[in-house]
């Protein structure tokens, strides 16, 4: 609701509201900003108080801001609106739900991230057309005021039903690790930062531009459309292999394959793109990797510095990444603008090598390469 319905509903809400598409779309990116500045705070909130309520407000927040953005009759009131969905993506988005989970249930905690970003990965198969049907039948408004009726109707409810601050099932040293000032002390931190920084700014900028760049190789809208299609499904596949086959494997063996399809992917389509072949092998590589990659942020955190303040240091990790995410699309737009597709593309395959580098680099010196996956 928060994050998909967007993509269906903006040419609508700039056509309302006569916004400028950097408006229409700045907006969004905001809220991206304010989820990512908002992401530290949450998890140590999560780790002092337990994820039940925090998850609540957040559904409320979310409430809010749909029917402010459903309401909104200026460009004020709009940012006004996006403001509070950032906030709300910081209280109920995977970061949050992660934390809460490793707090909660800290002994099956991966297996529980798992399971969820497998249905997250459905997300936009259910809420892209939905959303459209709606807003054919009501109208964006209405549709946008019907999700703010489900935050509160549904989605408060069940985050009622998380267990609280007081009901970790864990057992023996589960809640040794480091604290959010020793995290940020260590080197490896900062390596993992900036390795999950850069790919979510490789995902975020081909994401939004994928289907300008399959055309500017000289394919026709229609195949274009239906080689990005493959991406969406490939994210679940990727999940349910690492849900099943990759069950056992330490997070961080997990991690090596998932950073090396990104430059893989790069490879692909940046020297044969003129290929069909090409386009589909990088969407396939693009879509599973993208889609472990979202199963690694909640587990490798646990892994290099323990679950006791998890919360917090997966925010602080998280944050980089977000603001990473809300620049990727304007600034490779900015690149295609002014540099051909290939061009375009070689920044992006650096900083794809860079962050496999970095990646290496982190697992190293966090000891993973070598342990179990459960840390203690």
């Amino acid at each position: 609701m928060l994050y998909y319905a967007f993509g269906v509903l903006a040419s609508r809400i700039q056509a309302d509201l006569a916004l400028t598409a950097s408006q229409t779309f700045g907006a969004f990116s905001w809220s991206v900003l304010v989820a990512g500045l908002a992401a530290t705070p949450v998890g140590i909130a999560i780790d002092r108080y337990g994820g039940r309520w925090i998850m609540v407000a957040g559904s409320i927040v979310a409430a809010s801001g749909l029917a402010c953005l459903a309401v909104a009759g200026t460009f004020f009131t709009y940012m006004v609106a996006w403001t509070l969905i950032g906030t709300a993506m910081a209280l109920t988005l995977y970061e949050a739900a992660f934390a809460t989970l490793n707090q909660s249930i800290s002994n099956e905690a991966a297996k529980a991230i798992s399971t969820v970003t497998l249905l997250g990965g459905l997300a936009s198969t259910a809420f892209w057309p939905l959303t459209e049907a709606l807003a054919v039948r009501v109208g964006w408004r209405d549709t946008l005021m019907l999700y703010s009726v489900l935050q509160l109707a549904l989605c408060a409810p069940l985050h009622c039903l998380l267990d609280g601050a007081g009901a970790r099932k864990t057992v023996g040293h589960q809640h040794v690790g480091a604290t959010l000032p020793e995290a940020v002390r260590q080197v490896q931190f900062w390596l993992l930062a900036a390795a999950f920084a850069f790919n979510a700014f490789i995902f975020s900028a081909l994401s939004v531009h994928l289907i300008r760049v399959v055309q500017a190789f000289g394919h026709a809208v229609e195949l274009a459309l239906m080689l990005a299609a493959l991406i969406g499904p490939m994210q679940v596949v990727g999940r349910l292999i690492e849900r099943t086959w990759a069950s056992a494997t330490p997070p961080a063996i997990v991690g090596m394959y998932t950073f090396a399809a990104l430059p893989a992917a790069l490879l692909s389509i940046g020297l044969f793109g003129a290929s069909a072949y090409a386009v589909g092998a990088f969407c396939v590589l693009y879509g599973l990797g993208n889609g472990v990659m979202t199963i690694l942020r909640g587990t490798l955190p646990a892994a290099m510095f323990g679950r006791r303040h998890y919360g917090a240091i997966s925010g602080a990790l998280a944050a980089p990444a977000l603001l990473a995410k809300a620049s990727g699309p304007l600034v490779f737009a900015m690149a295609l603008d002014v540099a051909s597709v290939q061009q375009a593309l070689v920044p992006l395959a650096m900083m794809s090598v860079v962050s496999f580098g970095l990646f290496l680099l982190a697992v190293r010196r966090g000891g993973l390469l070598s342990v179990s996956a459960s840390p203690t």
